[in-house]
C-alpha cells in the first residue's frame, strides 16, 4: 500500500506540475503568435463595459488565464490608463475566457498526448522559422496539458478504494459550503483555476465525486483565482486594490447566488448533459462556462454599483492620473493646422510632467528604498513611452498640413522635445534599474555618497524644471538659466567621479558600490543634457 501511495503521489503531483507547465508553455506560444499586443487590446477596446467583457475574454482565449489577464488589468488600472468601471468588464470578460481551457480538456485526445508532444517537439527544434517555432510551443503546450492530466488521472485512480475519500465525496454532496471552501482553498495553494478544474473534470470522471458534490468546487475554484489579483495589487495604487477586490466580490456574488439555485442549476447540467450525451469532462466545462457567463449576464448591468461597493469597501484618494493623451483631437489636422500644433504642445507639456513626476520618484526611491516609488517610476516611463508613440504619430500627420515657416519651425522643436522628453524616461528607468541592483546584491554606499547623490539629484530636478517652464511660457530667462544650471551638472559630474576614486582609493566604499555611484551620477548628467536641449529650442526661436 506504501508504494502504491507514492506511486499515487508521484503521478498526480507530477502530472500537476506537466499540466501547469503545458498550459503556460501553450499560453506564451499563443501571445506570441498574437503578436504582444495584448495590452493594447486592453487599452484600446474597453471604451465600455460590454467592450470590456469582449477584450478580456479575448485576451485570456490567448494566454489560457485569466490570472494573467486580471494581473495585465490591474497594472493598466495602477498606471491610469483604464478607470475601474472598464477594468471591471475585462475581468468579467476574463471569467469567460478562462472556462476555454476546460472546454480544451472536455476534448478526450489524452491518448493521443504523446504524438502531441513529438510532433510540437519536432517543430520547435528542427525549425528556426519564429512562426513555426510558436506553432510548436502551442503544440508542445497543448499535449503536455493532456499528457499531465492522463498523470493526473492514473494518479487519482486508487482512491476509489479509500474509504475516507468516498466519506468525504458523500459530504461534499450533503454540504455545498464545505465544497466552495475546499474548491477556494485548492485554487488559492495553486493558483490556476484552469488547473484545479481539470482535477475536478478528471474526478468526475473516475466516478470519485458526483455531479452534486463537483458543482460547489466548481464555485469555490472560481473564488480562488481571485488571489492572483490580490496579491498583484499588494503594494500598488488604490484604484488597483480596487481592481482586484472587484474580482474576488464578482465571484463571491456568483457563488452565492448560484449556491441559491444549486438544485435547479445542477437539473439543468444534468439536462444538457444527457441531450448532448456529453462525457464527465465536457459536463464539468459546460457547467463552468454556464456559471462564468450567466454570471456575467447577471452582474454585467451593475457595473456602477459594484464600483460604488469596491470604493466604499477601498476608501482613499484615488490618486491616478489619466496617462492616455488628452489633447491629440485629429479633427484639428484637418481644419486647423494651427491649432492642431497648439495641441500637440499641451500633450508635450503633459509629458513632460510624467518625466519630472517620474524622476522626483526616482530620488525617493534612492532615498527611502521603498518599491511603491520605484512602481510608480516604472509605471510613468511606460506612460511617456505611451505618449512619445501618440505625440509622434500625431505630429508625423501634421507634417503634411499647411504649416507656415514659423509653425514649421515649432513642429520640428517639438519632434525634438518629444525624443528629449522620452530619453530623460530612459534615464530615469536606468537609475531605478541601478538601485534595485544595490539593493538585490547588498551594495552599501557611503553618507557621504549618498549626500552627493542627493545634491546632484535636486540639481537635475530643478534643471528639468525650469526648462519645461522654459518651454511653457516662452520664458526665455528661465532657458538661459537651465544652460548655466546644465554646467553646473557637468563640474559637478566630474567633481563626483574624482572623490568617489578618493574614496576608493582609501578603501571606504566597495568597487561594486562604485560602479553604481558613477553610473547613477552619469544618468543625471545625461537628464541635464536633455533638459538643456529644451531649452535651446526655446532660445533658438528667439534668435
Amino acid at each position: 500500500m506504501e508504494l502504491n501511495l507514492q506511486e499515487m503521489l508521484f503521478e498526480f503531483f507530477g502530472g500537476l506540475g506537466i499540466f501547469l507547465y503545458g498550459i503556460k508553455f501553450m499560453g506564451d506560444g499563443l501571445q506570441k503568435s498574437a503578436g504582444d499586443r495584448l495590452r493594447d487590446v486592453l487599452d484600446r477596446f474597453t471604451t465600455n463595459p460590454i467592450m470590456g467583457v469582449l477584450a478580456g475574454l479575448i485576451v485570456t482565449v490567448l494566454v489560457q488565464s485569466s490570472s494573467a489577464t486580471t494581473v495585465i488589468t490591474v497594472g493598466l488600472v495602477s498606471a491610469g490608463f483604464m478607470t475601474l468601471r472598464q477594468a471591471i468588464g475585462v475581468i468579467m470578460g476574463a471569467n469567460i475566457g478562462t472556462t476555454i481551457t476546460a472546454f480544451i480538456i472536455g476534448i478526450d485526445v489524452g491518448e493521443y498526448s504523446l504524438p502531441i508532444i513529438a510532433v510540437g517537439s519536432i517543430l520547435l527544434f528542427f525549425f528556426k522559422n519564429k512562426k513555426v517555432h510558436n506553432v510548436g510551443q502551442i503544440v508542445f503546450g497543448f499535449g503536455a496539458l493532456f499528457y499531465g492530466l492522463e498523470l493526473m488521472s492514473g494518479g487519482m485512480k486508487p482512491l476509489r478504494n479509500l474509504e475516507s475519500f468516498h466519506d468525504l465525496t458523500v459530504e461534499l454532496s450533503s454540504n455545498p459550503i464545505l465544497g466552495v471552501v475546499i474548491g477556494t482553498l485548492f485554487t488559492v495553494i495553486v493558483q490556476s483555476s484552469s488547473a484545479t478544474i481539470g482535477i475536478l473534470q478528471g474526478l468526475h470522471a473516475e466516478n470519485l465525486i458526483n455531479l452534486n458534490g463537483a458543482l460547489p468546487v466548481l464555485f469555490g475554484d472560481n473564488i480562488g483565482t481571485t488571489i492572483t489579483a490580490v496579491l498583484a495589487a499588494i503594494g500598488t495604487s488604490v484604484a488597483a486594490k480596487r481592481a482586484a477586490a472587484t474580482h474576488v466580490l464578482f465571484n463571491l456574488i456568483g457563488t452565492t447566488i448560484f449556491l441559491i439555485l444549486l438544485k435547479p442549476f445542477t437539473m439543468l447540467i444534468e439536462i444538457i448533459r444527457d441531450n448532448l450525451s456529453l462525457n464527465p469532462e465536457m459536463t464539468i466545462a459546460f457547467a463552468h462556462g454556464i456559471f462564468n457567463s450567466t454570471n456575467t449576464l447577471i452582474q454585467l448591468p451593475f457595473v456602477a454599483v459594484l464600483a460604488l461597493i469596491v470604493t466604499k469597501l477601498i476608501p482613499g484618494e484615488d490618486s491616478i492620473v489619466d496617462y492616455k493623451a488628452q489633447h491629440l483631437d485629429p479633427v484639428f489636422i484637418e481644419q486647423s493646422p494651427s491649432i492642431a500644433l497648439g495641441q500637440a504642445k499641451e500633450e508635450v507639456l503633459r509629458m513632460g510632467k510624467f518625466a519630472l513626476k517620474g524622476l522626483e520618484e526616482t530620488n525617493e526611491f534612492l532615498k527611502t528604498k521603498n518599491t511603491k516609488h520605484s512602481n510608480n517610476a516604472i509605471q510613468l516611463e511606460e506612460a511617456i513611452n505611451n505618449l512619445d508613440r501618440k505625440i509622434t504619430d500625431y505630429l508625423v500627420d501634421l507634417s503634411t498640413s499647411s504649416l507656415s515657416e514659423h509653425e514649421s519651425e515649432e513642429h520640428s522643436m517639438l519632434m525634438d522635445t518629444v525624443r528629449d522628453i522620452e530619453r530623460i524616461g530612459d534615464h530615469f528607468e536606468n537609475i531605478v534599474e541601478l538601485i534595485e541592483y544595490q539593493q538585490a546584491n547588498k551594495v552599501k554606499m557611503t553618507n557621504t555618497a549618498m549626500e552627493d547623490l542627493e545634491v546632484m539629484f535636486n540639481l537635475t530636478v530643478s534643471t528639468v524644471e525650469e526648462a519645461l517652464q522654459a518651454l511653457d511660457q516662452k520664458n526665455f530667462d528661465a532657458a538661459r538659466a537651465v544652460v548655466t544650471k546644465e554646467d553646473e551638472i557637468d563640474r559637478m559630474e566630474r567633481t563626483l567621479r574624482k572623490q568617489h576614486i578618493l574614496r576608493m582609493n582609501e578603501g571606504q566604499c566597495t568597487g561594486q558600490a562604485g560602479i553604481v555611484f558613477v553610473d547613477i551620477v552619469s544618468n543625471l548628467e545625461r537628464i541635464g543634457d536633455h533638459a538643456v536641449n529644451i531649452a535651446e529650442y526655446v532660445l533658438g526661436e528667439q534668435k
